[in-house]
């Protein structure tokens, strides 16, 4: 009779579990590897859903935002740069260059992404670029400092950073700081908050540990914006980590890019988000997004996503640059975890005669289950003709792409499905001729330090081995 009831008990909640799924209208890739969990684990698959799995009508906060915009001294300054995009894009749309047409119009309709023209971007490539010239900005600070980072330590290179927060507190500098609870977690000490707090920064984490119902959904990002005209994102987190590298490793190989221009309001916006969603509290002064500056002439899309976003907007960006590609296409990311349609987008896109290149790495220091499953995208990607490099040496870290030598990505996203549907993260999309080829010649120079991935070398290892890392590949929505 017990027996009879557990089976009934069981049978029922897998029909509850699929028709929940299938009315979700997920990917069929993804709906059949949460089914295969809830089968697998019927106590367990349930937790893991509300710690991973759900969409975006959990995590919005875009109502209450738009209220509290729409009564704010800054929906007017929205309204304006609103009903200048038409414009704008028009005037980079002159060229012949497909991808400045079609990309912008993409991003703007799907996640209101504006363009911004007159920029000046600085490509800062590994710690030892970024962090000496972020230092020398932070003590010029004059009004105030935004900063958000997934991992942000308590080491040498953070004490200096609170040291140069102390300071410029005292002076009257206004510092707001953002912190992700597990991409920090090991690393960042109740002590170093406390001293931030003590120092005058006001100082929070996103989503933190013990709401557990979000624990998954992480942010990502890694931005700075100083006095609204200096502005950092790309892949570096606030670390000495990220100057030697993790353990094994021979250092750490990263980019990231300074901007001054109209692009930092929208980084400014981006904090705003975060910040809200994070305290409540609205920063609408339009003092902090200025407009009409002329830094430089380099037009730029800030482009964000997250759980809470409508559409996967970051993933769409690589679907359209990918496939707008008429040359070649050069693609870094450490995770090579994709789902159905990007893998046959990249391998189409090579199939057609276009060189695409993408350089991953085969291993790194918090845990092998991603890099395996990476391991059997790449072979396929290599056997539909797609050039696979693998990283040697210092841990590879780099999220880029760039496109026919016209336009490049740099920012946070990792080229998984987590970084496209999971993570909150932010890419600068770059309309620069200029500004690729410095990105391209690094890629290149990057090649030396790589080995060729061969779909024939991997089918030659043992057979244990591939069948371990086709069945972390299972869980690839998940990861």
């Amino acid at each position: 009779m017990l027996a009879e009831f557990a089976l009934a008990l069981y049978v029922s909640y897998l029909a509850v579990a699929t028709v929940f799924l299938v009315l979700e209208n997920r990917s069929p890739q993804s709906t059949f590897a949460w089914l295969f969990l809830m089968v697998l684990a019927p106590g367990i698959g349930p937790v893991v859903y509300v710690l991973f799995g759900r969409g975006s009508s959990a995590f919005s906060h875009r109502k209450a935002l738009r209220r509290q915009l729409g009564r704010s001294s800054l929906a007017k300054e929205l309204a304006q740069v609103r009903e200048a995009q038409e414009q704008v894009r028009d005037a980079l749309s002159e060229s012949d260059i497909a991808i400045y047409r079609r990309l912008p119009q993409l991003l703007w309709n799907s996640a209101e992404a504006p363009v911004t023209l007159g920029n000046r971007v600085e490509i800062l490539q590994n710690g030892s670029e970024k962090y000496p010239r972020l230092l020398e900005d932070l003590r010029g600070a004059r009004h105030l400092v935004h900063m958000e980072y997934y991992e942000w330590a308590d080491d040498g290179l953070t004490r200096e950073v609170l040291a140069i927060l102390r300071e410029r507190v005292r002076a009257g500098v206004k510092v707001r700081a953002l912190y992700d609870a597990v991409g920090s977690f090991s690393m960042l000490t109740r002590g170093y908050v406390r001293d931030l707090r003590a120092a005058g920064v006001d100082v929070h984490p996103c989503s933190p540990i013990w709401r557990l119902h979000t624990i998954s959904y992480r942010n990502h990002r890694k931005l700075v914006i100083i006095d609204g005209e200096i502005g950092y994102t790309g892949g570096l987190n606030l670390t000495d980590k990220h100057r030697t590298g993790p353990e094994g490793f021979s250092g750490w190989r990263d980019t990231h890019v300074r901007v001054c221009g109209d692009a930092v309001s929208s980084l400014q916006y981006t904090f705003a988000l975060q910040w809200f969603n994070t305290t409540g509290e609205l920063l609408a002064d339009p003092a902090l997004y200025p407009r009409g500056r002329q830094a430089g002439d380099v037009p730029i899309q800030v482009v964000n996503s997250g759980p809470d976003s409508q559409y996967s907007v970051i993933r769409q960006q690589y679907l359209a640059m990918i496939s707008m590609a008429r040359d070649h296409v050069y693609l870094q990311s450490p995770f090579c975890v994709l789902d159905e349609t990007v893998l046959q987008v990249l391998c189409a896109t090579a199939m057609s005669g276009v060189r695409v290149w993408v350089m991953i790495a085969p291993r790194g220091g918090e845990g092998p289950l991603a890099y395996r499953a990476g391991m059997t995208y790449a072979r396929d990607l290599a056997r539909a003709g797609v050039r696979v490099l693998l990283y040697q040496g210092a841990y590879f870290h780099c999220k880029t792409i760039a496109v026919d030598s016209v336009a490049c990505s740099i920012g946070s996203a990792n080229m998984d499905i987590r970084s496209f549907t999971i993570n909150y993260e932010t890419n600068l999309v770059i309309y620069d001729r200029e500004t690729t080829r410095k990105l391209e010649s690094a890629f290149l120079a990057d090649i030396r330090q790589s080995q060729p991935f061969t779909a024939e070398a991997y089918e030659r290892l043992p057979a244990s081995r591939r069948l371990g890392d086709s069945v972390m590949r299972l869980f690839s929505p998940l990861l």
